[in-house]
């Protein structure tokens, strides 16, 4: 989970003898191309990235998955962005209590307002196991 100064991006990533696979990937952008209004790399942004690549990796045969940020610090979009990998389906170790609270995955504390729940239904319309 990488959140940038404009973006959010989430990969899962296979390790292989030859060489690390990426299995799914999702970037923010994909959110803008489907009219999301306001920032990239906010909570809701960082939940829907990563609720999208964790479907990507359902379809692709990826069950479980750990989190691993590199040097950079947990912070409450990375813990939104994997809250999204897990309720896509991807099993992930992580204690719920480091998620965001359901009203700022919701965007409700932001002044530019985007439905969650139905960028949500346009994931899984899209993205069938």
């Amino acid at each position: 989970i990488v959140i940038t100064n404009e973006n959010a991006q989430v990969q899962i990533i296979k390790p292989e003898m030859t060489g690390d696979k990426v299995v799914a990937s999702a970037h923010s952008r994909y959110l803008a191309a489907k009219g999301w209004k306001g920032s990239r790399k906010n909570v809701p942004a960082a939940y829907l990235t990563g609720y999208l690549a964790g479907k990507k990796a359902i379809v692709k045969g990826a069950k479980n998955a750990i989190l691993y940020t590199g040097t950079r610090k947990y912070t409450e979009r990375m813990a939104a962005a994997l809250k999204g990998v897990v309720d896509a389906g991807v099993e992930v170790p992580a204690d719920s209590e480091t998620f965001p609270p359901e009203d700022r995955i919701k965007g409700e504390h932001l002044s530019v307002k985007n439905d969650v729940n139905q960028f949500k239904s346009t994931i899984d319309g899209e993205v069938k196991a």
